[in-house]
C-alpha cells in the first residue's frame, strides 16, 4: 500500500491510537500521521501509508480549526481536561472579544502550553509539568492567517472561533492568552481540525468505516493529488537513471519537482540549474 488517508480522528483517541488501529487492520507497520491532534480534539488527521511516510515533509502544513473558548477560568493544560488555575467573575461582550483578536493575527510569538510534547533538553514539557519541575519555555514564532468569531454566547461566556494558522500553532495557547488579554482568563473546551493542507473535513473518513483492509485500500489517496509541486513525466531512459539515484537534465525552474511515469509517482527531486537530483525514490 502506498498513499494517504484522510481520517476523522474521534474525540478521546490519541493520534497514535489511530495509527495503531490502521496497522492492525492493514498489517502494514509503515504508517504515520502528519501532525498530532490532542486526545480531546477531533477532526482531520492525515495518515501516510507505506513509502508515503517519506512524503510527510512535502505536504502543505497550513491548518484550520474551529475552537470553542470558555471565558472566566484558566486551567493547567489550557483546555477542559486540566485543573482549574484561576477564575474571574468579569464578563465580556462581543465588542471586547473582537478588539482583542487583532493581537493574535499575523506573525506572533506564542508560548506553548507546559502540557505539550515539545522537547526541551531531551525531555517532553509535560514530563517536567508532571514532575513539578521548572523549565524555561521559549516562545515560538507562528503565523495566524485568520482568527474570527463564528458565534458568541454572552450568557455562557463562550466563543466559537475559526482559526487558520501555520504548523506548530497551539490553539490552546490562543484560548489561554486571549483570556489573559481580556482580563477574565479562558480555556479551550472544544477543538475540531477542519483542514490540514489539502485534507478537508468534508472528505474525511471515519474509523468505523474502515473495518476491513479492502475498505482502507478503496479510500487511499494517491500522493500526486495532494502534493503541491510541478510534475514532470519521465521518459523510459530517464526513469531508469532516476531508479539508480542518478540526476537527469530538465529544463524547468529550480525547486522541488515530482517525477512521474504514466501518472505514477516515481520520485521527488530537487531541480537546480537544469539538473534534477532525486531526493526520494519510490521504485
Amino acid at each position: 500500500m502506498f498513499g494517504f488517508l484522510n481520517i476523522y480522528k474521534p474525540k478521546g483517541k490519541t493520534s497514535h491510537d489511530v495509527v495503531a488501529i490502521l496497522r492492525r487492520i492493514t498489517k502494514v507497520k509503515q504508517i504515520g500521521h502528519t501532525g498530532t491532534l490532542d486526545p480531546f480534539a477531533e477532526g482531520v488527521l492525515p495518515i501516510c501509508i507505506g513509502k508515503a511516510t517519506r512524503l510527510i515533509e512535502y505536504l502543505d502544513d497550513e491548518k484550520a480549526y474551529i475552537g470553542t473558548v470558555q471565558f472566566g477560568e484558566s486551567t493547567t493544560t489550557y483546555d477542559i481536561e486540566g485543573d482549574s488555575v484561576n477564575t474571574s467573575k468579569k464578563r465580556i461582550c462581543l465588542k471586547d472579544l473582537k478588539e482583542k483578536l487583532s493581537l493574535f493575527k499575523g506573525e506572533i510569538e506564542q508560548n506553548p502550553p507546559i502540557y505539550s510534547a515539545i522537547k526541551v533538553k531531551g525531555k517532553k514539557l509535560y514530563e517536567y509539568a508532571r514532575a513539578g519541575e521548572d523549565v524555561e519555555i521559549k516562545p515560538r514564532r507562528v503565523n495566524i492567517q485568520r482568527l474570527e468569531v463564528i458565534s458568541f454566547d454572552e450568557e455562557k461566556q463562550t466563543a466559537e472561533l475559526i482559526i487558520e494558522c501555520s504548523k506548530g500553532t497551539y490553539i490552546r495557547s490562543i484560548a489561554n492568552d486571549l483570556g489573559e488579554a481580556l482580563g477574565c482568563y479562558g480555556h479551550l473546551i472544544k477543538l475540531v481540525r477542519i483542514k490540514a493542507g489539502k485534507f478537508e473535513i468534508q472528505e474525511s473518513i471515519r474509523l468505523e468505516d474502515l473495518e476491513e483492509v479492502e475498505q482502507v485500500k478503496s479510500n487511499i489517496i494517491y500522493p500526486i493529488c495532494y502534493l503541491n509541486y510541478p510534475k514532470y513525466e519521465l521518459k523510459d531512459f530517464e526513469k531508469e537513471k532516476i531508479s539508480h539515484g542518478m540526476a537527469i537534465e530538465i529544463n524547468n525552474p529550480d525547486g522541488i519537482i515530482m517525477l512521474t511515469k504514466e501518472n505514477l509517482l516515481i520520485a521527488v527531486a530537487r531541480l537546480d540549474n537544469g539538473k534534477a537530483k532525486p531526493l526520494k525514490v519510490f521504485i
